[in-house]
């Protein structure tokens, strides 16, 4: 009879614990990053009336007749899931998804929480306003994060200034389009032609509007000038002095002029000729080119290799060659000074059984190895550049260079300033053309303000533009969290059977870091409502057995009477 008034108690003890877990997790329903626990029960030790028989040859075996002695709370268990993220608006707040906690400290004390509600303070460390533990994580060194080692309190202090760094590296990326469009024939211009000792020049392309001019010719050399120009036009020329005396000879196919030049050494001739549409300056001695120089006064016209014209005032083109690509890069010199400079992308071999060429230079005209740009404070920066030659693959892909790969930049202020350019990263497919270049450096800058993303990396933003990692927040993840220790304030800390904490980075552990928002309770009020319910009857049918029982006493005793 005892023993179910014992059992009554036990059972009133365990749902009375019960009780007090949900209350307490419907006490914190808006606690941020609360985890809920929960209550188990397991039966108690049982009296053995009679024990258990093996089967005989005569009789079955018997099972054991136990009473048991009631229950007991068998576990408290943290319930480690996730609660749902509600967005603040707060670049400082993050939230956590997944099995991990954010590591704090207090001294040499280490904790573990969900709750992201953290700040920076008047230092600028990153903390729990409410008990001011450190949020712990990775510092970066100038922009550059290591993972690998010991995490330390992270600071990032308002109004970080950013020094100046000089630019020493440009990189192109993205894409040249190999279909681009290259120069069938050209019309309008200058054309600029090269003395040599015996030359013979042909042009089967219109000319318009050209000026041809070179050197003196050497001793013992013919030159021969072949140049087909409209009918009804005008041809014209101008000679320089050669020496000594040589006759020099031009041939108009389309017309009927013929003459011949002799020059006494020491005395300049000139001699023009009418003829056709085509105007031309001219020298002796010299292999005329198909590169012509455009002006606003002298305009080329372009006959790309698709039929289409392209009409230019300014630049120079050359047949076979693509329209040049204008790209923008801005380098900083070490006072931090921004220089604005564009570099030009020209298609110069078309070949499509070993990969078409390109070649990187200062200017339109890619023999141009220097050129100089004003500055905004009017002082002059004197730009030096081999031509670089780009091969690509037929499949697109980047093959090799060849020529220099380093930009010089000069002013008297800066000095003399080297800067690398990559283009290993360059593709060649056909589409749009997407090259565009950038340079390391920057100018001095302030930081403003801070953001945090998906992996909880801390990206400061400065006056300069510049956006550059300043912290990681680390975080922690136990093989066994509902074995945590709580210690109040949405603190937890290491128990033996927790095991021990594996602090990375979220994106190494896979978890995920929501910023701008914090991670609320993850108590189920319907479902603690409906435990709250079964524990009340559980509770009242122990308190019933009490009754009962002692009813059933007080008959005892009554019969004694």
């Amino acid at each position: 009879m005892m023993r179910s008034l014992f059992s009554g108690v036990s059972g009133l003890k365990g749902h009375q614990t019960r009780m007090d877990v949900i209350g307490n997790n419907i006490a914190n329903v808006n606690a941020t990053g609360f985890k809920s626990s929960r209550v188990t029960f397991a039966d108690t030790l049982s009296q053995t009336q009679t024990a258990a028989s093996a089967p005989g040859d005569t009789l079955g075996g018997t099972n054991p007749k136990q009473i048991g002695l009631g229950t007991g709370v068998a576990s408290i268990d943290l319930l480690f899931t996730d609660g749902s993220a509600q967005q603040t608006g707060k670049n400082t707040d993050v939230a956590l998804s997944g099995n991990g906690l954010f590591v704090v400290k207090s001294g040499n004390d280490t904790y573990y929480t969900r709750d992201g509600a953290f700040e920076f303070d008047a230092e600028g460390n990153y903390v729990l306003p409410g008990s001011g533990h450190y949020v712990q994580g990775w510092m970066a060194k100038d922009g550059v994060l290591t993972t690998n080692g010991g995490v330390e309190n992270i600071v990032v202090k308002a109004g970080k200034s950013m020094a100046a760094k000089a630019s020493e590296k440009i990189t192109y990326e993205n894409n040249l389009n190999s279909a681009v469009l290259t120069i069938k024939s050209t019309s309008g211009g200058t054309a600029i032609s090269t003395a040599s000792s015996t030359s013979s020049i042909k042009m089967s392309t219109p000319l318009n509007n050209l000026t041809f001019s070179g050197g003196s010719i050497p001793n013992d050399s013919t030159t021969q000038y072949t140049i087909r120009a409209i009918s009804g036009g005008t041809t014209s020329g101008t000679n320089t002095e050669a020496s000594p005396t040589d006759p020099v000879r031009v041939t108009l196919s389309d017309g009927s002029n013929t003459y011949t030049l002799t020059a006494t050494s020491g005395t300049y001739v000139t001699s023009s000729v009418t003829e056709g549409t085509t105007k031309s300056t001219y020298s002796s001695g010299g292999t005329l080119s198909n590169t012509v120089t455009a002006s606003t006064t002298n305009p080329v016209t372009l006959t790309m290799s698709d039929g289409s014209t392209v009409t230019q005032t300014s630049g120079s083109y050359t047949k076979g060659y693509s329209l040049p690509i204008t790209t923008t890069v801005n380098v900083y010199d070490t006072l931090g000074n921004v220089h604005t400079l564009n570099l030009f992308f020209t298609k110069t071999k078309v070949d499509s059984s070993s990969g078409n060429e390109w070649t990187l230079s200062l200017d339109s005209d890619i023999t141009k190895t220097t050129t100089t740009i004003t500055e905004d404070d009017g002082s002059i920066t004197t730009l030096t550049l081999d031509p670089v030659t780009i091969n690509f693959t037929t499949s697109g892909k980047y093959n090799s260079g060849t020529g220099a790969t380093t930009l010089t930049l000069t002013n008297g202020a800066m000095g003399t300033q080297n800067v690398a350019i990559d283009l290993s990263t360059l593709t060649q497919y056909a589409g749009n053309n997407t090259v565009k270049g950038e340079a390391n450096g920057n100018a001095a800058g302030t930081l403003k303000s801070v953001s945090i993303d998906q992996s909880g990396i801390i990206t400061g933003v400065y006056t300069n533009g510049v956006r550059q990692s300043e912290a990681q927040i680390a975080i922690a993840q136990f093989s066994n969290a509902s074995g945590l220790t709580k210690t109040g304030s949405s603190l937890y800390q290491e128990s033996n059977n927790s095991g021990t904490p594996n602090v990375k980075t979220a994106a190494d552990l896979g978890v995920t870091i929501t910023p701008s928002a914090l991670e609320m309770s993850n108590v189920d009020i319907a479902n603690e409502f409906s435990d709250m319910i079964i524990t009340q009857r559980g509770f009242q049918s122990n308190s019933k057995v009490i009754t009962v029982g002692d009813e059933m006493l007080e008959t005892l005793i009554n019969m004694k009477r």
